[in-house]
């Protein structure tokens, strides 16, 4: 059966699974604590069991034990139309009960609030991908496209064993996928009396964690020394932190500035608008200036010192950790600034380096999450969106997988969704996960008469050929944040 995207197939089981879903797979405890310790296995479980019962085939795939990662494909109507990759991942980051309201790991439904660490980032989105195949499966539905469902280990930490496993180790998993949606997109952003935009991310940037290091000579913390390594480190560090970036805008943040500017009713941003008149577009959009600002430019951000280990001893050396950011067409110029700004005395390498991604905003795809998000919430606006953090869509790109953020959840005015993320008190409404199961449903869908099987050259940042899928990756590789 083919349903139609009213939702009307829709029963009230699935409304009360993904409430009880989100809870229960919050209540599991999956805290990533980095250098490959982590246990998603019992998450993996609760998932397999729940598709196997309704008659979808699980595979569950490791590369270390525990560490456990779930593939299924729902077959769809249509076998020429490009296969679709719903994925989320399984694993949270560290949460300490102490500073927490409720138990970070309890699930406790509170006032038509879930609360939890993985409420928002993402058991939520899990919840619903679960949910809803269970439902289509209850009323005998299928979707136009075939929906690879993927469930990840890892991806707040190196994605080593999630999403970069799968990827180098089981491709065959996703033959057919052209596209992909997964989280961090398709929220409520309030930006005024009665102006509620809903980013649907069409991009990252990519990620380039920097360590600086710095060489002197050592000596007596009581003699003069021009050859101070922790100065040196400093003074490098410092220039780093006042630079000032250029604007560097790609076509998915030209275009949210574009219709960001018309929706508040201000005058279009020219093609060539120099550096001052982008910031003072940005003065002038209020709170929606927070869905761009962070990614009209690259970044370098300082985040850790050492040195020493004496007061009254000059080390030899001094070491830095820089938290960078580069977008798509942008990592030429990364690497030149960072040359001049560290200079001749301070050396600095790749830590961790991931591709920006850019995804094409003329789908048939994204024309559906649009109408679906505004068929929701009728006088509200989507919009597009350049993520600034990164998530498995980089490795989910090397495949050809253009990738798209979209968890649709509808928030009431004062909920701070974007704090959440790895924040105290996580927690997502319940009517939120309403609005996310009929907006997905939609979106999945109700894009049978325009389905395609979209270019696999645009799934990376950079020029339209996608020669940024070239750049490397390290064994070091964080995807999270």
């Amino acid at each position: 059966m083919t349903a139609p995207a009213d939702g009307g197939h829709l029963d009230a089981q699935v409304f009360e699974e993904v409430v009880r879903a989100t809870s229960e797979l919050i209540r599991i405890d999956t805290t990533n604590h980095g250098a490959g310790e982590g246990n998603e296995r019992p998450a993996a479980e609760y998932v397999a069991a729940g598709l196997a019962d309704a008659g979808i085939e699980p595979r569950l795939l490791e590369k270390k034990s525990g560490r456990t990662n779930v593939v299924a494909r729902i077959e769809g109507t249509d076998p020429t139309a490009g296969a679709l990759l719903l994925h989320g991942h399984l694993d949270v980051v560290p949460a300490e009960p102490a500073d927490w309201t409720v138990h970070p790991f309890s699930g406790e439904i509170r006032d038509g609030v879930v609360w939890g660490r993985g409420a928002i980032d993402m058991k939520n989105a899990d919840a619903m991908a679960l949910s809803l195949a269970r439902a289509w499966a209850r009323a005998g539905v299928r979707p136009p496209r075939d929906i690879v469902l993927a469930f990840t280990a890892d991806e707040e930490d190196s994605a080593e064993f999630g999403s970069d496993f799968l990827v180098r180790e089981h491709p065959e998993l996703f033959e057919g996928c052209t596209e992909g949606i997964s989280e961090s997109g398709a929220f409520t952003f309030h930006a005024g009396p009665g102006m509620r935009f809903y980013p649907v991310a069409a991009g990252e940037r990519g990620t380039a964690w920097l360590k600086l290091t710095a060489h002197g000579r050592a000596g007596h913390g009581s003699k003069v020394n021009r050859a101070n390594a922790v100065s040196r480190l400093a003074a490098a560090v410092h220039r780093i932190g006042e630079h000032a970036w250029p604007v560097r805008l790609t076509p998915t943040v030209r275009a949210a500035l574009v219709r960001l500017a018309e929706l508040h009713g201000l005058r279009p941003l020219r093609p060539d608008a120099p550096d001052a008149e982008v910031d003072a577009l940005l003065d002038a959009l209020g709170p929606a200036a927070a869905l761009v600002e962070p990614v009209v430019r690259n970044s370098a951000n300082p985040t850790v010192l050492e040195a020493g280990y004496k007061v009254n001893v000059i080390p030899g050396t001094a070491t830095a950790r820089v938290d960078g950011r580069m977008l798509p067409g942008a990592e030429e110029e990364f690497h030149a600034t960072l040359d001049a700004l560290t200079g001749p005395e301070v050396d600095w390498e790749f830590q961790h380096r991931e591709i920006p991604l850019q995804a094409p905003l003329e789908t048939p795809l994204f024309a559906a999450m649009v109408e679906a998000l505004e068929h929701f919430d009728p006088g509200a606006h989507a919009v597009p969106h350049c993520m600034s953090g990164g998530t498995d869509a980089k490795q989910f790109s090397r495949l050809g997988v253009a990738g798209y953020g979209f968890t649709p959840l509808k928030l009431p005015e004062g909920f701070d969704y974007q704090a959440l993320f790895h924040g105290v008190d996580e927690r997502v409404p319940v009517e939120a996960l309403h609005f996310g199961i009929r907006v997905l449903d939609r979106t999945l869908l109700g894009i049978a008469a325009r389905s395609g099987a979209p270019s696999r050259t645009s799934a990376t940042g950079g020029d339209p050929g996608g020669s940024d899928r070239t750049v490397g990756r390290d064994a070091t590789t964080p995807s999270g944040g």
